[in-house]
């Protein structure tokens, strides 16, 4: 999933409901105020001062470009902000869509990856909000391996802050589609203060204790009163009328059946093929499987009860994990984890529970009108699957590119002698047993892989490092001699050993950094297809996820080269306009993550996407498969994912989004189920209809 920018957005009523503010602030700025600050400055944006409310605001236009801002710029020195948590902004969204804002909080040198803090999050319509950043210093926190807490927020995801040496700050947006408008009301720092949260605070459900809210369980005994209220539910709605035993358009046009899931691109328009020939869009969700852990080693506090780790039925449920990728250094990285989504399942189902639950998700799904199990969803889901369904491998042990950077890891150097056979090794395991099933559309390889930090990473890797080694033969092959590329690159290195990328390339370096990107880039989907045609060839390549479009050089090798392209698109809505025209790749393309989440239930973050309740995000989950249908280049979209992450944050990286379709306590949100069940049922001859 793409990390780099999630912040919170904090609708005034759900804190009011659900944790108490840090009052602990200084103000910053009041957009009422008749004159601003010299250094608020406007980059593609205008603003005006209007009556709002009591009082008076700034009403802020943003252009419809790329990245336009409220940028503010430290005067003379860098602000000293190493007293407070984090910095706020008031807004208010006039319109009658959701509005996609950022926040960005800069050290000297912050570009929007390095030295700084990012964030993005959706503005609901006609709602007020507070989009509140909290500085990630990398001091040890109470409230530690949580995205958000309750009262303070999320911890800003980046590069650790000095918050002592604040150069700028931001609010921008990304890439608007529209014209927008916010209303900007006051913006201001907020202090550590006291702990923001009573202990314990989470319950023997995993729940936060501190708040009410419709569907919270109480009661253990209320979990057999709604699995038999479900059950009755699925029955009466076992799935979407006009379906064939795929999950594809059976009152649709017939195709040629291959036995097979197959592309065809069908009056300008691409299409999926289910084995029988009819037309399919897939309905997927990820991680359908039974939830994450979540550390509670350092924690004792934390938790209301937690079961016994050495006898009982949960004491299994109990794991010893190392190894985290962020959010628990207190503790080393390691300890002990814990379940409360298994254990609820145990409450509820008993000791067959995992069996039951699994042909209970498959029932769900099928009733709320999906007809994909997509990504990471746990082994047994995939390998019984009743439904079509996606599988995923990842190509390891491959040397990194040394001097390259990335989110999750470094890229990997395709050029490395062992890279072709490892590629080989992970299609072999993964399709033996899945090449010979129809129910399996494809496979994904790798997820979210680090092209945005490997073009500049060549030259600074080491000079054995197999890449910059090849990139170096082609620039002897291409200039006469180092003087020659010193002249055409602007740079002054002594040696070919010396070479480095310059901090700007002027056009000719950049050319030459384009070619080689592009190089790397095919060198890396032909082999990875080549592994997944030889031990797969009658299924469908499906790409490597990119965390959004990546450049046009590695998006024209990938297009050249696989079945089908994926991305993981944390959009409000899909832009119309970025892949047609000359952005159009010429090949079909899937979504392999989206979500949008609230904080009414009592969870503390929202997600990459944020929204004011859940009738909203269920309105959301509608308007974005909407979206993706009526674009003809796009076959499917997956939602990320099954089940709410744990409260207080997953293991490994301290994720604790509401962004499941199920709850911690196994319960439905029954807005999004309704949400789901109306726009898959009418997807197909809407998709038809709207892409002719």
């Amino acid at each position: 999933m793409n990390l780099i920018a999630a912040l919170i957005l904090i609708p005034m009523h759900a804190l009011a409901a659900s944790q108490a503010v840090d009052t602990s602030v200084t103000p910053l700025i009041d957009f009422g105020a008749m004159a601003l600050p010299d250094f608020v400055v406007l980059n593609n944006t205008t603003l005006e001062r209007v009556p709002f409310e009591k009082g008076n605001a700034r009403l802020v236009h943003f252009a419809k470009v790329n990245w336009p801002n409220v940028f503010f710029q430290a005067p003379n020195t860098p602000w000293d902000w190493s007293g407070y948590t984090g910095v706020a902004v008031s807004l208010f969204n006039p319109g009658e869509e959701s509005v996609t804002a950022c926040m960005r909080v800069d050290n000297a040198g912050g570009d929007g990856q390095q030295h700084c803090n990012s964030a993005e999050a959706g503005i609901p319509p006609k709602g007020h909000a507070v989009l509140t950043l909290r500085f990630n210093t990398g001091t040890d926190d109470q409230l530690w391996g949580m995205r958000g807490v309750p009262g303070l927020g999320p911890r800003g995801i980046g590069p650790t802050l000095d918050a002592s040496k604040i150069t700028a700050f931001q609010v921008y947006l990304g890439r608007p589609t529209t014209t927008c408008e916010l209303v900007f009301e006051k913006a201001w720092l907020f202090g550590k203060g006291k702990l923001p949260v009573a202990m314990p605070f989470i319950d023997r459900f995993g729940q936060y204790k501190h708040a009410q809210w419709p569907g919270k369980l109480t009661k253990e005994s209320a979990l057999q009163k709604r699995r038999t209220a479900e059950a009755r539910e699925l029955k009466a709605r076992p799935q979407v009328a006009a379906r064939d035993s795929f999950g594809g358009w059976a009152d649709g046009p017939q195709r040629e059946a291959t036995g097979w899931f197959r592309t065809e691109k069908i009056d300008g328009k691409w299409w999926l093929i289910t084995p029988e020939g009819h037309l399919f869009f897939s309905l997927g969700v990820d991680c359908v499987n039974t939830g994450e852990l979540t550390f509670v080693t350092g924690r004792d506090e934390w938790f209301a009860e937690l079961p016994d780790r050495n006898q009982g039925s949960f004491a299994a449920l109990y794991t010893e994990v190392q190894g985290a990728h962020s959010g628990s250094e207190i503790i080393g990285g390691k300890g002990w984890a814990f379940s409360f989504y298994r254990a609820n399942l145990i409450r509820k189902y008993g000791d067959n529970w995992g069996e039951q639950w699994r042909n209970l998700a498959y029932a769900r799904l099928r009733s709320w009108g999906f007809n994909t199990v997509a990504n990471w969803s746990q082994a047994d889901v995939i390998n019984s699957s009743t439904l079509p369904y996606v599988v995923s491998t990842s190509i390891s042990d491959v040397r990194p590119i040394t001097g390259g950077t990335g989110y999750w890891s470094k890229m990997k150097d395709v050029f490395a002698p062992e890279f072709e056979a490892r590629a080989d090794a992970a299609f072999q395991w993964v399709a033996a047993a899945h090449a010979k099933n129809p129910l399996c559309i494809g496979y994904f390889a790798d997820n979210e892989l680090a092209w945005e930090g490997f073009q500049r990473g060549i030259l600074e890797s080491p000079t054995d490092q197999p890449c910059r080694q090849a990139f170096i033969a082609d620039l002897q092959a291409r200039y006469t001699s180092l003087p020659a590329l010193n002249t055409a690159w602007g740079t002054t290195a002594e040696s070919w050993d010396a070479l480095r990328t310059p901090g700007t390339p002027n056009p000719a370096a950049k050319a030459d950094l384009d070619a080689f990107l592009y190089r790397f880039s095919r060198r890396y989907f032909d082999v990875v297809a080549a592994a997944c045609r030889k031990y797969a060839p009658h299924q469908l390549y499906l790409g490597c996820r990119f965390a959004g479009p990546p450049t046009r050089e590695t998006e024209r090798a990938c297009a050249e080269v696989v079945d089908v392209m994926s991305y993981n698109l944390y959009y409000s809505t899909l832009p119309a306009d970025q892949w047609v025209g000359d952005r159009d790749l010429g090949k079909p393309i899937v979504i392999g993550e989206f979500h949008f989440g609230a904080l009414d239930r009592g969870m503390f973050h929202t997600g990459l996407r944020a929204t004011a309740n859940q009738k909203e995000r269920a309105e959301c989950y509608a308007k974005y498969v909407r979206s993706v249908a009526s674009h003809p280049a796009f076959v499917g979209c997956h939602w990320f994912q099954f089940v709410d992450e744990p409260n207080t944050g997953r293991w490994f990286d301290g994720e604790n989004y509401n962004i499941g379709f199920i709850d911690v306590t196994d319960t439905p949100y029954k807005e999004m189920v309704k949400s789901a069940r109306r726009v898959h049922a009418e997807l197909y001859p809407y998709r038809y209809a709207q892409a002719q």
